[in-house]
């Protein structure tokens, strides 16, 4: 007696034109009936010796019906989600969507004016680093900065105007 995967393996070899032409009316596209009848074989490759299946082409066209429903409910959750981000995502005036995103020059001048930045921090002494990243980038206030340092609240503030006024002096 033949194994069961070893039947479903030549029915499906027998079938697969079959099998394209069927999900192919199905799913109004000879792609996606290729790539889900490829699917079926990957199923039917992993099936273990010990199943039982009795009627192999039955079993064929019941694995691909399933598969295809699983690709279908799949996608559609995948347009209900896209649609509903999309939905949430996006301004209008009017009937007329506007995109929110910067233009791609405003885009690479926001980038080069943060490297900017940056390089002009990194120049700073580590303290004035410290405190200036704990208090614009972690959103601390020059209290919280002053007691995780041990420094006074004066020094925090002196340290980020030093910051500032070396930012006003190299960027303007």
């Amino acid at each position: 007696m033949t194994d069961a995967r070893s039947a479903l393996l030549a029915a499906y070899l027998e079938r697969r034109g079959d099998l394209t032409r069927f999900f192919t009316l199905r799913l109004k596209s000879a792609a996606a009936a290729e790539d889900l009848v490829q699917d079926i074989y990957l199923r039917i490759a992993a099936v273990e010796p010990s199943v039982e299946v009795r009627n192999a082409a039955g079993y064929l066209y019941r694995l691909g019906s399933n598969l295809m429903l699983d690709r279908i409910r799949g996608e559609r959750r995948s347009a209900a989600r896209d649609h509903e981000w999309r939905d949430n995502h996006r301004t209008l005036i009017g009937s007329d969507e506007v995109s929110e995103d910067p233009s791609a020059d405003d885009a690479v001048a926001a980038r080069q004016r943060l490297a900017a930045i940056v390089a002009i921090v990194s120049e700073l002494p580590e303290q004035t680093q410290r405190v200036f990243r704990m208090h614009k980038f972690e959103g601390l206030s020059h209290a919280e900065v002053a007691q995780a340092l041990g420094i006074s609240r004066s020094a925090v503030e002196k340290h980020c105007m030093t910051v500032l006024k070396r930012l006003a002096e190299r960027l303007n």
